[in-house]
């Protein structure tokens, strides 16, 4: 129960006779431990050892909360890992077997490296300049063009808030904001969908340092915090060098002037007024004590904008997104060439019939 994050009282509903299992009073039946098993996500063959397996992070973790790691992943964090390592070993074999060869950028740089040279170096690859930012309408057209853009470059970007296409699933960003499996032939990113949406350009830009020093890890960056961890802070710095140029940022600032409003540099940039309020803060323009007080005001602002917007959509528009269109064209194709089994595709695409695989596969250009 504790593996899964449910407690008694949700679990009681489902299973009248819980607590005397929990004490021993009776056991439950071979059926009743199955359906327990898939109820709270566990392998029913965990239930049968004698004490509780350790279960670690297969991957570096970097998170922190007040500068400590966080020791005990939940079920929904290690079935994410598990499930994007499985389809970045199936695009690694892919890439081999097209002749695609690897990836330069990949692994190029290390943490003594310059920050505005390297943030320069992942803008021309991934051709996101300001400039090219500034023609866009905002900053959230900004983020999709961003994913368009590193996966052009050939990162898999996966953007999901919830396991698979399970909403009883949701992914928690407290917990994490996103990861990234370094590889020199299928770097892939990992974004916490269920993450404000003003968060998921920074950690996208923070995750592209990761796959630029060629480093796993699991990460949970975060705007107004700061850390000790050398890594995450080199990656941070990135990430904003990335996003909002020191010495544009500073040129706008005096342009501006003394009142200038967040607003207007979250639209010359095409990033967040949190983004803005944090370099505010680099640059000295602000205090941290003023910086801490409006960030929490503009987080505000924006979560109640997120809530007001709708959250319906397409399901074969938002698919390739969850699970990256380059990943998602890539195996479509392959499977219909006979080469990867409808099995294996669907379970790694989260989709159960062969009438949404073909769908799936006309909405994205593969099949008429």
């Amino acid at each position: 129960m504790e593996r899964s994050g449910m407690d008694i009282f949700d679990l009681s509903h489902r299973f009248s006779k819980l607590p005397q299992w929990l004490t021993a009073e009776i056991a439950p039946t071979l059926k009743q431990l199955e359906n327990f098993a898939k109820a709270t996500h566990t392998p029913i063959g965990m239930l049968m050892l004698p004490t509780p397996p350790l279960e670690v992070l297969p991957i570096p973790d970097f998170r922190t909360v007040s500068d400590q790691g966080v020791t005990r992943p939940s079920v929904n964090l290690l079935d994410t890992i598990y499930l994007c390592q499985q389809r970045q070993s199936w695009y690694q074999d892919y890439t081999r077997n097209q002749g695609m060869g690897i990836l330069s950028f990949a692994g190029s740089v290390t943490t003594t490296d310059s920050v505005p040279a390297v943030a320069e170096t992942i803008r021309q690859t991934l051709n996101f300049s300001v400039e090219d930012r500034s023609t866009m309408g905002s900053w959230e057209d900004a983020l999709r063009q961003f994913i368009i853009n590193a996966e052009s470059a050939g990162i898999l970007v996966m953007r999901n808030g919830i396991v698979l296409n399970n909403t009883r699933r949701k992914l928690n960003p407290q917990e994490f904001r996103g990861f990234a499996l370094a590889s020199d032939s299928a770097p892939l990113i990992f974004i916490n969908g269920a993450d404000s949406k003003a968060a998921q350009m920074f950690t996208l830009a923070h995750e592209l340092a990761h796959i630029w020093l060629g480093e796993t890890g699991v990460s949970n960056p975060e705007v107004s915090v700061s850390t000790n961890r050398e890594t995450e802070k080199w990656c941070n710095a990135v990430a904003a060098e990335l996003l909002v140029p020191k010495v544009l940022f500073k040129t706008a600032l005096k342009e501006a002037g003394e009142n200038v409003a967040l607003s207007i540099l979250a639209r010359k940039f095409k990033v967040s007024s949190l983004v803005i309020l944090r370099r505010m803060l680099d640059v000295g323009f602000i205090t941290r004590p003023e910086f801490f007080a409006r960030y929490e005001q503009e987080l505000q602002r924006l979560k109640e904008l997120s809530n007001s917007k709708s959250t319906g959509g397409d399901f074969y528009r938002a698919q390739p997104t969850k699970i990256s269109r380059r990943f998602a064209k890539a195996i479509v194709a392959n499977t219909l060439e006979g080469q990867t089994l409808y099995r294996d595709a669907m379970q790694m695409l989260g989709i159960k019939n062969t009438n949404t695989f073909k769908q799936l596969s006309k909405n994205l250009g593969i099949s008429d």
